[in-house]
C-alpha cells in the first residue's frame, strides 16, 4: 500500500511540474492585463525546440535554453500583436496555437524524413536525489529525488510570490493589470511592463514544455503537449492569479492526470473503461471550472485595450 501511495506521489509531481511552470507563465502575463491563451503554443514551441536542441548537442540544458529562447520569440509576436498593435488578445493567443503545432510537426518532418516524431532523447534530464531527505517516508523519495526541472519549478513558485508582493516591479505590474490609465500617470510604462511580462510568460511555458519531451517523455510528437497549455490556463484561473494558488492547482490537475495514469496499472479499467480514465483530467478541468470560475477575480484590466493617453 505504502508503495502504491508512493508511486501516486510520484507521478502527481512529475505531471504537475509542466503545468506550474506554464500557469505561472501565464500568470505573469495576464496580471499585466494580457490575456494568454497561448501557453498550448509556448510549450509545443519550447517542447520540440528542446528535444531537438538536447538531440543534437547531448545535453538536455542546452536544450532546455534553447527552448526557452524560441518561448521568449514566439511570445513576442504575441506581444507585438496585442500590447503594439491591440489585436484581440484571445484571438492572438489562439493564433499562437496554431502556428506553433504547424511548424514544430512540419519541421520535425523536414528534419527528419518525414517523420512524424523526433528520434529519443538519449541525454533526457536525470533524476536529482538530495540526501537524508530523500529517506523521509511516503513524501521523500518522490519530493526529493526528482527531476531538476521540478525544483526548479517549486523554486519559482516562491520567486514568483516574492517578485509579484515584494518588489517594485511586481507593484507596477499589478498595477498595469488593474488600473494602466492611473499606472501610466505615476509614471510607469504600460507597453513595457507589458511586453516584459508576455516574455517571462513565454520563457516559463517553454520550460514547461521542455518538461514534456526531455524529462518525463523521451522525444516530441504531435501530441507531447496534448492540452497540458490549456489545463495551465485552468490552473491558473483556479489558482485565482496568485502563485501559491496556481501551485494547489497545477498540483489537483497533476494528481487527476497520474490518477488516470496508476489506475489503469492498478486495474481499475475491470470497472471503468480506459477511455474514461484517460478523459478523467480534462473532465476535472471543466468540472473544476464551471463550479469555481465564478468566483475568481481576475485582473480588472485583463483582456482590455490600451491606447496610450486614452481613458
Amino acid at each position: 500500500m505504502l508503495s502504491t501511495m508512493t508511486n501516486l506521489l510520484e507521478t502527481t509531481i512529475l505531471y504537475s511540474t509542466p503545468l506550474i511552470l506554464a500557469a505561472l507563465g501565464g500568470l505573469f502575463s495576464e496580471r499585466s492585463g494580457v490575456i494568454n491563451i497561448g501557453l498550448e503554443g509556448l510549450m509545443t514551441i519550447g517542447a520540440f525546440t528542446s528535444a531537438v536542441v538536447a538531440i543534437n548537442t547531448g545535453s538536455p540544458w542546452i536544450g532546455l535554453l534553447a527552448g526557452i529562447v524560441a518561448g521568449i520569440l514566439l511570445a513576442l509576436i504575441h506581444a507585438v500583436a496585442t500590447v503594439t498593435f491591440n489585436a484581440d488578445q484571445t484571438v492572438s493567443g489562439v493564433a499562437i496555437n496554431f502556428l506553433a503545432a504547424g511548424l514544430a510537426v512540419y519541421l520535425v518532418k523536414a528534419l527528419y524524413d518525414g517523420a512524424g516524431q523526433t528520434p529519443v532523447v538519449e541525454s533526457k534530464f536525470t533524476d536529482l536525489a538530495i540526501p537524508v531527505l530523500k529517506d523521509i517516508p511516503l513524501i521523500g523519495d518522490p519530493l526529493f529525488n526528482t527531476s531538476p526541472i521540478t525544483y526548479i519549478a517549486l523554486i519559482l513558485v516562491f520567486v514568483s510570490y516574492f517578485v509579484l508582493y515584494r518588489t517594485p516591479f511586481g507593484m507596477r505590474l499589478r498595477a498595469v493589470g488593474e488600473h494602466p490609465h492611473a499606472t501610466e500617470t505615476a509614471g510607469v510604462s504600460v507597453v513595457k511592463m507589458r511586453y516584459v511580462a508576455v516574455l517571462i510568460s513565454g520563457a516559463l511555458a517553454a520550460i514547461g514544455g521542455a518538461t514534456l519531451s526531455t524529462s518525463i517523455g523521451s522525444e516530441f510528437s504531435a501530441t507531447t503537449v496534448a492540452g497540458q497549455g490549456f489545463i495551465a490556463i485552468a490552473a491558473l484561473i483556479f489558482g485565482k492569479w496568485k502563485p501559491f494558488g496556481v501551485l494547489g492547482a497545477a498540483a489537483f490537475f497533476g494528481f487527476s492526470v497520474a490518477l488516470s495514469l496508476t489506475g489503469q496499472v492498478w486495474g481499475l479499467t475491470e470497472y471503468v473503461p480506459s477511455e474514461i480514465l484517460t478523459m478523467l483530467p480534462y473532465v476535472l478541468t471543466i468540472l473544476a471550472l464551471a463550479g469555481f470560475v465564478g468566483r475568481a477575480n481576475a485582473p480588472a484590466a485583463i483582456g482590455k485595450l490600451y491606447e496610450r493617453g486614452s481613458r
